[in-house]
């Protein structure tokens, strides 16, 4: 696939994408999960080298394809990685699946109800690292925990001026101000936050598009203007602590925008498993989330 043919099927391909991006802090409880303790590694190059194993693992499987993950989104030393002699955006690519890196480092301390990024003083050069590996596109996460317009609106306009920096390197940027689901003002943020970010929007040159990662609204389709603006390529929704059953039915509710789970995603595979057994779980995961990206709900209003 070439940088035309990503885009097109970012645009409009029938699927999902794969949030393979858990790194420093998360690592351990995404390996907890996949069934390895932490008394299975004594460094953090050990550590960082069993997630790999399992991403890698996921990759190879033939159930994991373009056909139905039409993303992935990896950390940096995933990307950095191989699977089977390639490099890991290859594999990717290969398998008809569009390679996408996170690029925040994690979050500052809670100040006007939200976390902003902190600092990326090397992202210049890890852009251009990741073009060259052949990666489409980038990822960044915030979070809003509480529905200050202040906090929001400055989490968006961050978001947008790391976005403007990863387009001019020529790569797509993936939006992501999570709302915590456990937020007690989850309907306030939706609603300012869809303000903030249509804002960003209208701010940005004719002709330039971004993507967003947007938490699952408490409204189904309260997203639906972000979907169908002309400077949004795709619409994405993470699961943010949904079990997988409950996150594909909430996304099934919202008409146009298809999952990049995580922990959804991963949930049922273990390290255990034999391999007959990890395709088969992972295969179940895959064609749940397909379903609920492409075969949407009609809500009663």
């Amino acid at each position: 696939m070439n940088t035309t043919e990503m885009t097109a099927k970012m645009a409009s391909g029938n699927g999902f994408i794969a949030a393979l991006d858990q790194s420093g802090g998360s690592t351990p409880k995404a390996l907890a999960g996949y069934g390895v303790t932490e008394d299975a590694w004594t460094t953090e190059e050990e550590m960082f080298g069993l997630i790999h194993d399992m991403r890698a693992r996921i990759i190879r499987s033939d159930v994991f394809h373009g056909d139905k993950v039409i993303g992935a989104i990896l950390f940096e030393r995933t990307m950095d990685g191989t699977v089977d002699g390639k490099s890991v955006p290859q594999a990717l690519i290969e398998k008809g699946v569009v390679p996408f890196i996170k690029i925040d480092k994690g979050l500052e301390d809670e100040a006007n109800g939200v976390q902003l990024m902190k600092p990326m003083p090397t992202l210049d050069d890890l852009l251009t690292r990741s073009k060259a590996m052949g990666v489409y596109g980038t990822k960044e996460r915030s979070v809003i925990n509480s529905a200050n317009r202040e906090g929001i609106a400055a989490v968006v306009a961050q978001q947008f001026e790391v976005g403007k920096q990863v387009l001019s390197h020529g790569m797509m940027p993936i939006i992501e101000p999570e709302v915590n689901i456990k937020s007690e003002t989850r309907a306030e943020c939706d609603a300012i936050l869809l303000d903030e970010i249509l804002k960003a929007l209208d701010a940005l040159p004719e002709g330039t598009q971004v993507m967003l990662k947007l938490s699952l609204p408490i409204v189904p389709c309260t997203f639906d203007p972000l979907v169908a603006h002309p400077k949004v390529l795709r619409v994405v929704a993470l699961s943010g602590g949904y079990k997988r059953p409950e996150a594909c039915v909430e996304l099934a509710k919202n008409t146009g925008i298809i999952a990049s789970f995580s922990r959804a995603l991963l949930e049922d595979l273990r390290h255990q498993m034999t391999d007959a057994e990890f395709d088969a779980a992972l295969g179940a995961a895959i064609d749940e989330i397909y379903t609920g990206s492409t075969q949407k709900t009609l809500v009663a209003a």
